[in-house]
């Protein structure tokens, strides 16, 4: 029993240091455009990974290629607010669907969810929009991870 004390409290040491994250994670997904250059790539890559320096509350940044691209099926737009209401639900329409394929994707860290609102409204993410802009269809699957 005394050999097992402090493992015990080391594991509860670590579990309350680490398993207690109280920061917001927000991702998207995106599908990218295939005229996209290697130096429009280049260029995202550069501007995503100084947001952090650039965005007060922005900790990190992660970006990439998914390793399993993931497929949204998409309505043509004209379901009724009656149809849209039954899929909320639970139930099935009938609609035309397309796939959209997600290949890529980036997750943000902010300190809090006030965080990320003031970055949706910082300067330094209009300027990096446009050059995410050169490497996405238009669109985007986004969920936040609360603390």
């Amino acid at each position: 029993m005394k050999r097992l004390l402090p493992l015990f409290l080391l594991c509860l040491a670590s579990s309350l240091a680490f398993g207690q994250q109280r920061t917001l994670m927000h991702c998207f997904t995106f599908t990218e455009v295939p005229e996209a250059t290697a130096a429009d790539w280049e260029a995202f890559k550069k501007a995503t990974e100084e947001l952090p320096s650039k965005i007060a509350g922005l900790k990190r940044v992660w970006h990439g290629k998914l390793a399993r691209p993931l497929g949204i099926l998409q309505t043509d737009g004209a379901l009724d607010a009656d149809n849209q209401k039954k899929l909320r639900e639970g139930g099935s329409v009938p609609a035309q669907v397309k796939m959209i394929r997600r290949q890529y994707g980036v997750c943000m860290e902010f300190d809090s969810a006030d965080a990320l609102k003031a970055y949706a409204k910082d300067p330094a993410h209009d300027a990096w929009v446009k050059v995410y802009e050169k490497v996405r269809v238009y669109g985007t699957t986004t969920f936040d991870i609360l603390p």
